[in-house]
Parts: structure tokens; C-alpha cells; sequence
């Protein structure tokens, strides 16, 4: 049976699952993200409203009316609308444009009729329904037109958009017509993680998401990136207009390309309450200057459209990210090599060297330059780092300070380092540590490895420590265990703190607990 997966027909036996249709054409989809099914075309078909008419001069956007006496003029237009399309302006007046003919199966009125600019009706010209054309009003009038009877003058639309379009036409071709597609059109789709569910012929499935970034916003692209991980991203708030991903409140990049928020529109807030944030935009929006463009969904806004918050969605980019932290220098050459882009080796530059910084840093900006630095050290100078979600507050102050909130590999600036004393200290941020309460504060015991920080109730506060021993008798900063958060602990490396001095800078990386 036939069947549409993002958007490309193909052929799978009957009885055939989600998870079988997924595996057979080898679609992206990573698991535990929704998929959205539309049972048919004309499920679809039944709910747009909106088309985009295309013409040498412009486009021109009508909406369908909804009505009882429309109904059968608008089932008319969206079976026939293709028929119109490489058609020619038939005729053009102070009143009106004209486009068709075509035929239909209408009974033509003889009564004149008034309208009004922005009307668009059903004509049967000459009395004639092999002469039906679709007439756009571009000023207020009475005219005897032919209209189909029974009918509400004829009147099935109005002009939404391009009215400056409209005014300018002459004998100008009908290059397309295009059904707009929004929301409410997939607003029946069954939306889930549910891969067992048996697909039938005609069924439409939708697995990923691609992005295409804005060029024009290098630094905020990087800022979406920073929000997939596993190849997905979770929806934190939808509503009718957006849906929105709250992880990264309150991290914000330099306002950058300021454009209309279209649907399929991605921005960052840039300032304000909630910077940070990105929306993904269901309806059309006007431009505002708190929000940056960064980039365009190209495919799969039906998965916007259903989902829901707590929802994770399987996301692609073209281009894709360009992320050589944590890579090895032979690796990150061998990927460079087959984007044509010139590697630079700094720091360690063995094979086998970890890459924890890169020059430029965003994806953009290397493509441009089709050039990059990396800076390598040996693994077992890299810090392996696993934190709690016991510590929330200060989980994130931690992740923002080092950079993991947004990169693969974070900094320290070492504060105090006494191998002696196996007490290690790193410098704090002042304005990030406010707000840091008590959270997650040992009782009997300090176990070697875990990172202590300074929480508000002691004057060093968002000060960062490590002790390589276990101890019960104060923290990591020197602070008793009351004022002591324990954020995460130490799980690879440890033995690389001895080599630090004051000054020094420890490059650090986290792990998860889904990571495989």
C-alpha cells in the first residue's frame, strides 16, 4: 500500500506499523519523540482555508468563506483550483479581474447583484458554465455576473493579502496556486509516541523536524543548537500562535536579524522578560524587535502543530551544526575534509587529543571562513562531570558559568588548588550566584569527588570546590555543610586535579543519564 512519510511516497506492505513504516524507508526519528499521522490528503484538504495565488507581479492571498451557501463554491475551488493556474488574466477593469475559464457544473443567475472590494466570486460568463471564471472585486460595485444560483451572490472569498498585486495586473499569468498550509489544517491528526499503531493506504506520517538556519544570525543559531540534544528538542509551553523552548531563559545573544514572525519562524527573545526563550511560530506574527530570526522550518511543522509541553520532537538542520568539542583532532580533520573546510591543529595535536575549544566557535561563521582552529588535550586532562537535578538552581547556575549550558566541554578558573590538602577551589560568578538557597546540602558527609558550591547563606556565595578525599567535618569551599550545595559529582578523571595550579584553567564535559 501506498503511503506519504515526510512528504515522499512509499510503497509498504499492508498491516505495516508506524515503527515498521519508519524502519522500512529508514526515516529520521529518534526514540521517544511524537510522530504525527494524518489519516489522508483529504483530511488535509477539508480544513485549509487560506491560498496563495502567484502571478509575475506578485502573490495574491485569499481566504475561503465558511457558510452553508459557500460550500459548494469552495468545494468547487479546491477541487478545480489547479485548473486555473497557467491561465492568463482574461480581463481587467477599475471593478474587477478576471481569471479562467474552466468548466463547472453551476446554474447561472440572472439577477444583478452588489459587491464589495476584496470579494471574490464564481462567474459564469456569457450565462454559460463552460465559462466560469473566478472574479477578484477591486471596488465597490453592481453587476449581473453569471453567479452560480442559490448562492450568496457567488461570493466564496476574500482577498487577505496582495491587493497591491490585484491593482497591478493586466494580462499576467496565473503562475500557481498554492493551499496554505497552518495549524488548523492538521488540527484532526493524531499525534503520540505510539509506533504500533496500523497504517492504512493514503495515510500521511510525519517523523522529524528540518530547520534551515538564518545566516544573517550566526550567534543566535548557535543558541538553538544548543537546545537539541540526542537529535531532539522538548517543548517547554505551546499555545495557539507558538510553541516554546524555555530551556536556556535567561543565556541571550546580541540582537541580530529582526524580520516578520511567519509561521515556521524561528526566534530567540533577544531582551526583556523571558530572553533566552525560542518560539517556533503555528500562525503569522508581526515583527518585533525582542525577537531575533534564527532560522526557517522547512519540513514537519505538523509535529509543531500537535504537540504538546513535556513533547519531544526528533530535529534535523541543513546545514547541520558543526560541533568539534569532544571529537578527537583525526576525527574532527576527517569531517572538516568532507565539508571542505581547512583544519588548524592547536594545543595537543596527537590524533588522539580531545578538542575543547574551537575558532570560530559557530557554525555560521565557519562555513563563511570555510576554515577552523581547534585546540586539543590529551582525555585524561578533561574532567568528567555528571550533575543532579537535586540542585536545580544551582545546577544551572553551574552549567551557565562553565559554558555547558550551551557547549559539549566547560571552564573553571582555578581559585585555590592544595593537592596537600586534596581541596581544590574554582572562581564563582557574583551576579549568577544570586539566588543560590540551600539546596541539596550534605548531612554526615562530603564524599570525594563531589563539587560543592557556596549557597547564599555564607559571603563567598557561588564559590566552586572539590575535595579528592571523603570528609565530614566541612565542604569543599571551606564552608560548613550548611552552606554547602551539592551540585554533582566527579565520575572520570579525578586524578587530573593534582596538575592544577592557581590560575590554571580545567576543562570539564557532562554526562547524562540517557546518554548510551
Amino acid at each position: 500500500m501506498l503511503i506519504k512519510i515526510n512528504g515522499d511516497h512509499v510503497d509498504i506492505p499492508e498491516g505495516s506499523t508506524i515503527k515498521d513504516a519508519i524502519k522500512l524507508s529508514n526515516a529520521p526519528y529518534s526514540e521517544g519523540s511524537i510522530v504525527c499521522l494524518i489519516k489522508g490528503e483529504s483530511e488535509i484538504q477539508s480544513n485549509i482555508l487560506k491560498y496563495k495565488i502567484k502571478t509575475p507581479k506578485g502573490s495574491i492571498l485569499i481566504e475561503l468563506e465558511v457558510s452553508e451557501k459557500s460550500k459548494p463554491l469552495t468545494d468547487f475551488f479546491k477541487e478545480n483550483y489547479s485548473q486555473f493556474i497557467s491561465n492568463n488574466v482574461r480581463w481587467e477593469t477599475s471593478n474587477e479581474v478576471a481569471i479562467g475559464p474552466v468548466s463547472s457544473n453551476f446554474e447561472p443567475s440572472h439577477d444583478e447583484f452588489a459587491y464589495f472590494d476584496n470579494e471574490v466570486l464564481i462567474s459564469l460568463s456569457g450565462f454559460s458554465n463552460d465559462a466560469t471564471h473566478i472574479i477578484f472585486v477591486k471596488d465597490d460595485h453592481s453587476n449581473v455576473y453569471g453567479v452560480p444560483k442559490y448562492s450568496d451572490r457567488g461570493v466564496f472569498a476574500r482577498v487577505i493579502g496582495g491587493r497591491k498585486t490585484l491593482f497591478s495586473l493586466t494580462d499576467d499569468e496565473i503562475l500557481s496556486i498554492e493551499p496554505i498550509i497552518e495549524r488548523s489544517t492538521v488540527k484532526d491528526s493524531t499525534g503520540g509516541s505510539n509506533l504500533d499503531e496500523v497504517l492504512e493506504e493514503g495515510n500521511q506520517l510525519f517523523t522529524y523536524v528540518l530547520f534551515e538556519p538564518n545566516f544573517n544570525s550566526p550567534k543566535s543559531v548557535e543558541h538553538l543548537f544548543s537546545l537539541i540534544r540526542n537529535d531532539k528538542i522538548e517543548v517547554s509551553f505551546e499555545s495557539n500562535s507558538f510553541v516554546g523552548f524555555y530551556e536556556l531563559t535567561g543565556l541571550t545573544k546580541d540582537k541580530e536579524e529582526i524580520t516578520e514572525r511567519k509561521r515556521g519562524t524561528v526566534t530567540l527573545r533577544n531582551d526583556g522578560k523571558g530572553k533566552g526563550r525560542v518560539y517556533i511560530y503555528r500562525e503569522d506574527r508581526v515583527r518585533a524587535e525582542t525577537h531575533t530570526n534564527l532560522a526557517t522550518v522547512k519540513q514537519g511543522m505538523e509535529l509543531f502543530d500537535i504537540a504538546k509541553k513535556g513533547d519531544l520532537i526528533t530535529v534535523r538542520s541543513s546545514p547541520d551544526i558543526i560541533m568539534l568539542m569532544m571529537m578527537t583532532q583525526k576525527e574532527a580533520e576527517e569531517k572538516l575534509q568532507s565539508l571542505g573546510i581547512n583544519h588548524i591543529r592547536t594545543g595537543n595535536e596527537d590524533d588522539d587529543a580531545i578538542i575543547v575549544t574551537q575558532e570560530p566557535e559557530n557554525t555560521v561563521n565557519i562555513l563563511e571562513n570555510k576554515e577552523v582552529s581547534t585546540f586539543g588535550l590529551s582525555s585524561d586532562e578533561l574532567l568528567k562531570v555528571k550533575f543532579t537535578d537535586k540542585a536545580p538552581r544551582t545546577r544551572w547556575y553551574l552549567e551557565k558559568i562553565t559554558g555547558l549550558a550551551e557547549k559539549p566541554v566547560g571552564t573553571l578558573k582555578v581559585y585555590f588548588a592544595v593537592p596537600d590538602m586534596n581541596m581544590f577551589m574554582f572562581h564563582g560568578n557574583t551576579d549568577e550566584s544570586k539566588g543560590l538557597i540551600p539546596e541539596n546540602t550534605p548531612s554526615d558527609i562530603m564524599k570525594a569527588g563531589e563539587i560543592g558550591v557556596t549557597n547564599m547563606s555564607k559571603k563567598n556565595l557561588g564559590l566552586i570546590g572539590i575535595r579528592t578525599v571523603d570528609t565530614d567535618d566541612f565542604g569543599p569551599t571551606g564552608e560548613p555543610f550548611s552552606a554547602t550545595n551539592v551540585v554533582g559529582e566527579v565520575v572520570g578523571n579525578i586524578e587530573g586535579l593534582n596538575k592544577l595550579k592557581d590560575g590554571s584553567t580545567l576543562y570539564i564535559y557532562q554526562v547524562y543519564e540517557d546518554d548510551k
